[in-house]
């Protein structure tokens, strides 16, 4: 055997690997893992180059991988003043008048929760006067809906509703007068991206620090790894072949474009052909299509209308249009990915992969399953249909059911949250994820929020440690088709690894949330390294 690059040692090695489950040290060459086996093996691994690493005692694992995460489209979505933490309209008002402005006087604000409006509808009269005329675009949390103020309205040429090809709304209110007055609710990606278009947005050379400067911190957290949920506005490729021009990305990305309402032969022929495109640590792989929104927004598609008397629309109104376009990608062998929240789009998708007649081909994934019926638990395994699930999500909710998430649903639906143990223990694969920016990208906080799901969520059955663990590695491989070389290690494998402090399957969600990485490598290369003194 040729000499390794880097040997790890020094650490309890849980591979998951069926044919070997733990070790004591890994070699690493050219990218992938050479050997696995015990401290005696290492001098017999070792050559003149050889870097040793000892992990002090640490628990090595595969590589985590976040499996829905949005890091590029991510940077434009977190721009401005971050209002995550704001929880009611005072601590709102006060956060925009002290917010900075940006070009043209405009402020941008990202992250805000439903909540904080106190059950009041979304109105940009609530927060002008704070803002003293200046144009703001707001983006609430969930990604799918923003608050614009009246001069950033004007600049989008916005004086009332339309009409959009996909579910989407421009929100809209009479006054005293009778006139038609847009309330600055905007609703879904079509009517936010009117705004989107024309407000600031970071130069090329701010985006790419940013971008490195994020992915950097997210290897810090042990992710090797990451399923994008997104192309941004198809110039990603070109943004990421720079990045890779004058460096490395510390994560490996894959991409999936999206498939919107109205997309045409072309269009989807255009999308197969982008599955070919892809750099060193980067690759096109999978389309994302909508099946609905979100359950606070009023456009999660539900069995049942909420108690506004909403979501019992599609994302697509042309139903068979959507599976049309689903059967010419699996036809391609192109891999598919729908968000569907809400029961009545999560029975559509999995009816629709019934109706292709691949089953157990685990080439189709649904993103989130935030409430899904008993009855529909089953279909996952039976029709080889990835569950990804997002259990920071669960933060949002409470467990008394008095968020807007969960009075939207009523106490029945709301009862249903978050069912990852229950998709497990009914067969089905579960890859987990953050969703940034959506939530925190710490992968460590994943894996300790799957372990003790908070609020609506918290009454559930929790995953175990080693099922957490398996989300971020061999189930997050088996979602991307890559469990031939991925999500375990094993001799052939790509060289995915990440070091904790301590053990993830056995350690409290407390202790996990919280625990020092000691190293991150993906494909071979050192991403992150702990500094501390037991490093």
């Amino acid at each position: 055997m040729p000499a390794a690059d880097t040997v790890l040692t020094g650490a309890r090695v849980r591979t998951l690997d069926p044919a070997r489950p733990e070790a004591g040290a890994v070699a690493v060459r050219d990218g992938q893992i050479i050997a696995v086996g015990q401290e005696s093996d290492v001098r017999d691994w070792r050559g003149p180059g050889t870097e040793v690493v000892d992990l002090v005692g640490a628990t090595l694992t595969p590589g985590l991988t976040d499996a829905h995460s949005h890091p590029v489209w991510g940077v434009e979505m977190a721009a401005g003043t971050d209002l995550s933490t704001v929880r009611d309209l005072d601590e709102l008002r006060a956060a925009l008048r002290t917010a900075e402005r940006g070009p043209g006087g405009w402020v941008l604000g990202h992250g805000l929760d439903h909540n904080a409006f106190g059950g009041r509808p979304v109105d940009r009269a609530l927060v002008e006067d704070a803002l003293a005329g200046a144009p703001a675009f707001l983006r609430l949390y969930d990604g799918h809906s923003a608050l614009a103020t009246g001069p950033a309205l004007a600049a989008a040429g916005i004086t009332g509703p339309r009409t959009f090809a996909q579910r989407s709304e421009i929100v809209c209110d009479t006054d005293a007068t009778g006139a038609v007055r847009p309330t600055g609710h905007l609703i879904e990606h079509a009517a936010m991206s009117l705004v989107g278009a024309v407000a600031p947005k970071p130069t090329a050379a701010a985006r790419r620090a940013r971008l490195l400067a994020l992915l950097g911190e997210m290897a810090a957290t042990g992710l090797t790894g990451a399923h994008v949920m997104d192309l941004g506005d198809g110039d990603v490729p070109a943004l990421l072949a720079t990045v890779e021009y004058e460096g490395d990305l510390p994560l490996r990305l894959r991409l999936a474009p999206w498939c919107m309402p109205g997309a045409s032969d072309e269009e989807l022929a255009e999308l197969i052909e982008l599955q070919l495109t892809g750099g060193r640590h980067w690759q096109v792989g999978g389309v994302k299509f909508f099946m609905d929104g979100t359950v606070e927004g009023g456009t999660a598609w539900l069995e049942h209308a909420d108690c506004h008397g909403q979501g019992t629309d599609a994302f697509w109104p042309d139903l068979p249009a959507y599976a049309r376009a689903v059967r010419i990608l699996d036809t391609a062998g192109v891999r598919t990915a729908t968000h569907a929240i809400g029961d009545a789009a999560v029975r559509h998708v999995l009816d629709t992969v019934a109706s292709l007649g691949a089953h157990g081909a685990m080439r189709h994934r649904i993103e989130h399953i935030e409430t899904v019926p008993d009855d529909q638990l089953g279909r996952f395994a039976e029709l080889g249909v990835i569950a990804s699930m997002q259990p920071p999500h669960t933060a949002y909710t409470r467990a008394d059911h008095t968020d807007e998430w969960s009075k939207r649903l009523g106490d029945e639906r709301a009862a249903r949250a978050w069912r990852c143990r229950d998709l497990r223990d009914a067969g089905a694969v579960l890859a987990l994820g953050s969703d940034w920016p959506i939530a925190h990208h710490d992968a460590r906080q994943v894996l300790a929020t799957a372990l003790r799901p908070r609020g609506a969520a918290a009454a559930g059955r929790y995953l175990t440690g080693l099922m957490a663990l398996e989300g971020m590695t061999s189930h997050a491989a088996l979602a991307a088709g890559e469990q031939w070389v991925a999500g375990r290690i094993a001799p052939g494998h790509r060289a995915d690894l990440t070091a904790f402090a301590v053990d993830p399957v056995t350690a409290a969600p407390d202790e996990l949330a919280e625990a020092p990485i000691r190293l991150t490598v993906s494909g071979g290369r050192i991403t992150h390294r702990d500094q501390g003194p037991a490093a």
